[in-house]
């Protein structure tokens, strides 16, 4: 199978060894037994920090980074690809209807260019939670997410960011 290692980097370094030993020999051993179970697996890992300055730092182990470091994708983040950000909105509501047992088919306008003006620092994420929020607020017989169905954070934000720039956005309420 595969396995996912979600945030690497914020592996200890005394895990870092088991892991490492668990790719070098292709097996784990249970607690309590006494035979080793081989494994066939893939590994597919992500971290938000650069690895090979966090081998520098000593805070990765140098043979793990060698280990896991066969194919290196790297992704940029959102607020460098902000193009992507109706594709992933359509998607998250997609997903979220399922759940949450909606129907909703729009988003404002002016929803999407609040997205699109925000920095994300959570990248995709954070995106997802926003949706996920504002899926939750928008009533059962509604089909539309409205800026009132924005957390106010990322709303003053984006409002407070034009306004440092010399323009405010012409967001209504």
């Amino acid at each position: 199978g595969t396995i996912f290692l979600d945030e690497i980097s914020e592996m200890p370094l005394d895990l870092q060894v088991k892991l490492l030993r668990v790719l070098q020999e292709r097996e784990i051993m249970r607690i309590g037994d006494f035979k080793p179970i081989k494994l066939d697996i893939h590994i597919i890992s992500s971290s938000n920090k650069d690895l090979l300055k966090a081998v520098n730092e000593g805070k990765f182990r140098e043979d793990l980074y060698y280990r896991i470091n066969v194919i290196e994708i790297r992704i940029p983040p959102l607020r460098e690809r902000k193009e992507d950000i109706p594709l992933l909105v359509k998607s998250f509501i997609n997903e979220f209807n399922t759940v949450l047992g909606k129907f909703v088919t729009d988003v404002d306008p002016e929803v999407i260019d609040i997205l699109m003006a925000y920095d994300w620092r959570g990248n995709v994420r954070e995106l997802k939670s926003c949706i996920e929020r504002a899926m939750n607020l928008v009533e059962r017989n509604k089909s539309q997410i409205k800026v009132h169905h924005l957390p106010s954070f990322l709303v003053e934000g984006v409002r407070q960011q034009g306004t440092s720039r010399g323009y405010i956005p012409t967001l209504k309420d």
